[in-house]
């Protein structure tokens, strides 16, 4: 069996200022480590961590 681990789809869900609902996707292990990516690609994430709204896994 395969024991390396992969890279699951996970979609960002965050609002702007104007209460706008936006998404980014990463590949990534985990929940955590989607959140810390849209931090380090997204400005105004990394800006309002707190705008985050939902972190979710689409596989």
């Amino acid at each position: 069996m395969n024991n390396k681990p992969f890279l699951k789809p996970y979609t960002v869900h965050y609002r702007d200022f104007q209460n706008l609902r936006f998404e980014n996707c990463f590949y990534a292990l985990d929940a955590y480590e989607a959140r810390t990516l849209a931090m380090e690609f997204n400005k105004f994430i990394n800006a309002h961590p707190n705008s985050i709204d939902l972190i979710r896994c689409e596989k």
